[in-house]
């Protein structure tokens, strides 16, 4: 018998959440394959089996809070289902006819779909058709999740009754009221984390907004000429994000202190510009990080925004995606929003908002009004460190440089 303990996770991190068994008792593990998923305070991790073998038995279930280095299960080494090493195509076949051993026997005609073991278990207790699940596994694979979320509604005393988490100590128990349908649903780790960080940073920051517009006619316009021939030469398309994260990075050196951080009385001023870009993933909101952005062209830029945001939607990120950035970008117009106010991504001082591209009619001269795409930008940033006229002519900077995008090669 071999233990299946939780091993180091990170730096700085000493406990996790099981967020599902890949693997149940009695199925077949081959060393290598995936055993089950940790939720961090910023990650999923999917922990491998070290040994091939048979999971004898699991110790915790899904949900259940683990400590780095805790025993959470047992795999037979020496059971009779396991096959040697070496017979790595035999030990697949059969614990895919393990598995199949476990479901309902399917039409023919359908296409059998690719489920975890926690998901297929939890829909033949359900009822429930996988066929008919969505999910957004970008390979498709139905997960635990996908099942209860299809199930919503259902009755499930064991697990929806469970009470949410008190946000503060001040905050009112809620109060039921007879014949009023209500479904509670326990807080995952990484969203309290979430939760808890932007109300510190509320609480502990004097955060300050201010906006501006700009005009996205000429980077538009240099987008529509040059788009074909960069992904040509490039392998990647030639977003707004490269011009932004440009723009940003030439007022960051103009103005310093919103690359700064507090520390106790000490002002930290950076002098290098890793710049975080907030992305939307399954599990929450996350700021993967472009690392030493003032060094990459608009195709690095590009590139690297590309590659993290699909280790984003495919809960790949590492820790080191996401720690140490300077400044943020987020752009809340890829889902419609025409204004808002970022909140601060702390222990940064500074993030800037994006939003949608409208036709607004824009006054050119005394006489002549144009239809013209524009965007409303937003500069949240901390006054304790930051002044109101430098972050003021900080997004007037940004401004000035997308509305000529070719000072921004300039600046590079």
């Amino acid at each position: 018998m071999v233990e299946i303990k939780v091993p180091e996770l990170a730096e700085s991190i000493t406990e996790g959440t099981i967020a599902q068994w890949l693997k149940q008792p009695g199925e077949l593990v081959e060393k290598g394959e995936y055993l089950l998923e940790v939720e961090t305070d910023k990650v999923n991790v999917e922990l491998t089996a070290e040994y091939t073998g048979v999971l004898k038995e699991v110790h915790k279930e899904s949900g259940d809070t683990v400590q780095v280095g805790e025993t959470i299960g047992v795999i037979d080494i020496n059971s009779h289902s396991a096959e040697p090493a070496t017979k790595s195509e035999e030990k697949i076949e059969e614990a895919v006819q393990a598995d199949s051993k476990n479901v309902e026997v399917e039409d023919n005609n359908k296409q059998r779909p690719i489920a975890s073991p926690a998901a297929r278990k939890l829909a033949r207790e359900r009822g429930i058709d996988l066929q008919q699940v969505k999910t957004v596994d970008p390979l498709g694979r139905v997960r635990k999740q996908d099942v209860e979320a299809h199930s919503e509604g259902s009755v499930q005393p064991n697990e929806q009754q469970k009470s949410v988490a008190k946000n503060t100590e001040k905050q009112e128990a809620f109060k039921e009221q007879p014949g009023k349908p209500i479904e509670r649903i326990k807080m995952s780790r990484r969203r309290q984390t979430i939760a808890n960080r932007l109300v510190e940073v509320q609480q502990t920051a004097a955060m300050l907004t201010t906006f501006n517009e700009v005009d996205m006619t000429a980077v538009m316009e240099v987008r529509k000429r040059r788009k074909d021939k960069f992904f040509e030469t490039h392998d990647v398309r030639l977003g707004f994000m490269s011009f932004f994260t440009k723009a940003v990075v030439a007022a960051l050196k103009q103005y310093p202190l919103l690359n700064a951080e507090i520390h106790g009385n000490e002002i930290v001023m950076k002098k290098y510009y890793d710049i975080g870009i907030a992305v939307s993933a399954p599990e929450g909101l996350v700021v993967p990080v472009v690392r030493d952005a003032d060094r990459l062209n608009f195709a690095g830029i590009e590139s690297e925004i590309l590659n993290l945001a699909v280790k984003a939607r495919d809960n790949k990120l590492g820790l080191s995606d996401l720690q140490g950035g300077t400044f943020t970008i987020t752009n809340g117009g890829v889902f419609g929003s025409l204004m808002s106010t970022p909140i601060l991504n702390g222990p940064q001082v500074g993030i800037l908002g994006m939003h949608k591209i409208q036709l607004r009619p824009v006054a050119i001269d005394e006489e002549k009004i144009e239809n013209r795409p524009m965007m409303y930008i937003a500069l949240s940033y901390d006054h304790r460190i930051v002044d109101g006229k430098e972050a003021v002519s900080f997004l007037a900077t940004v401004k000035e440089l997308l509305e000529d995008p070719e000072s921004l090669l300039l600046e590079g």
